[in-house]
């Protein structure tokens, strides 16, 4: 899936409006708390700023409801972007509008512009085409640049290409071209690693990478509801799960784990246990010293390797090890070794993980999607290379 890239347009003297996914948090001080996805996007803002384009930076932050929200205004953000490129950035009073148009007339070849938080208007989540042509209005090249909200039809993501000529920035481009990777007759053994909370969230996830892949590591609570039988009185396991457990021919066979690490009675200590049978009542915290090992192995052997959602709950020490120590295994590795999704992008930044992958996108839900094999509106609407 290649689409018209920025390098394939005429930017010099043009009005650029650049859909960024800078929804970045924010911590008690209302300063930018993380800016990863700001960062990413400096190369496309750099380029454009170098050929004397007027760049109009678009973004969402947060859920304001379609009303505006102090608490939620692009002010520090627009600060932070200012330290960032060492020159000031100026936040326009609106999304649309006389106050917008003006903000944008002003605006120099080579300057940079925010508009404020578009979602502060309903007509942004609604896709609202009224809401999409004052948007329009206010340049003549449109560049999707947030890879984290082509899932959604929204009117800056797919509204506004309707109306503007439009392609993809570097960042969007390389999403693209790394995720379609795994997608596309990737080295092998292919490998995943999957964790997190909800088997349910990841079921669609698991089927279609099942098609792909070699073998899915399951781990984290995701794998409990596969290996504890419900209890007498408990309702059967939804059919979707259970359809995990057997494997249909060309499909990927998925190993669950062996053992768990759960927390003592009261919080003390942490204790060892099988993985099978579970005793009554355990928790499963992080993956056991015997899960560890089966895992790294199985990695080790790999060319292309997936990771999403940490194998236990890595905001305590006490069971990040598991985590840590089976994809340690992959600085190793060469080929291709993604991951995706938020806090999976966030464990690995607090376990200094990030450099045993090849590429940790900046897309959650966009970059499941598009490996669960669905079409992403803010994608399909761009025009092809």
């Amino acid at each position: 899936m290649r689409k018209r890239s920025l390098r394939d347009v005429e930017v010099e003297g043009r009005t650029v409006l650049l859909r960024v996914d800078h929804n970045v948090p924010l911590d008690a001080e209302q300063r930018v708390a993380d800016d990863r996805r700001m960062v990413e996007s400096l190369p496309t803002i750099q380029y454009l700023k170098e050929r004397g384009a007027r760049v109009v930076l678009l973004s969402h932050l947060g859920r304001p409801e379609g009303r505006p929200s102090p608490g939620l205004s692009l002010a520090p953000v627009a600060e932070h972007l200012s330290e960032l490129l060492g020159e000031a950035v100026p936040l326009a009073p609106d999304a649309v509008g006389p106050g917008a148009m003006d903000a944008v007339r002003r605006l120099a070849p080579g300057g940079v512009l925010y508009l404020e938080n578009l979602r502060f208007h309903p007509g942004e989540e609604s896709n609202d085409p009224g809401f999409a042509s004052e948007l329009a209005r206010l340049g003549d090249l449109f560049v999707e640049e947030a890879f984290g909200t082509v899932h959604r039809a929204h009117a800056s993501t797919v509204g506004l290409p309707r109306r503007l000529p439009s392609c993809v920035g570097f960042l969007v481009e390389r999403e693209v071209l790394e995720l379609g990777r795994l997608l596309e007759h990737p080295p092998e053994p292919f490998v995943v690693v999957l964790g997190g909370a909800k088997v349910k969230d990841k079921l669609p996830l698991v089927r279609h990478l099942r098609t792909l892949a070699d073998e899915i590591l399951l781990g984290g609570a995701l794998a409990v509801p596969l290996l504890r039988p419900p209890a007498p009185g408990e309702p059967e396991r939804d059919p979707a799960v259970e359809e995990l457990l057997h494997q249909r021919p060309g499909e990927a066979p998925v190993v669950l784990p062996l053992d768990f690490l759960v927390e003592g009675p009261a919080g003390a200590g942490v204790a060892t246990v099988p993985a099978v049978p579970l005793p009554p009542g355990a928790r499963p915290l992080d993956v056991g010293p015997e899960t560890r090992r089966l895992f790294a192995s199985r990695l080790e052997k790999a060319r292309t390797v997936f990771f999403n959602g940490p194998l236990g709950k890595v905001e305590d020490p006490r069971f990040a090890g598991g985590t840590r120590e089976v994809l340690s295994v992959l600085r190793s590795l060469s080929g291709p070794r993604v991951a995706a999704g938020g806090d999976s992008s966030r464990a690995l930044q607090d376990l200094g993980l990030e450099s045993c992958f090849s590429y940790v996108s900046t897309g959650g839900g966009a970059a499941l999607e598009l490996l669960e094999g669905r079409d992403l509106p803010g994608l399909t609407v761009l025009p092809d290379a």
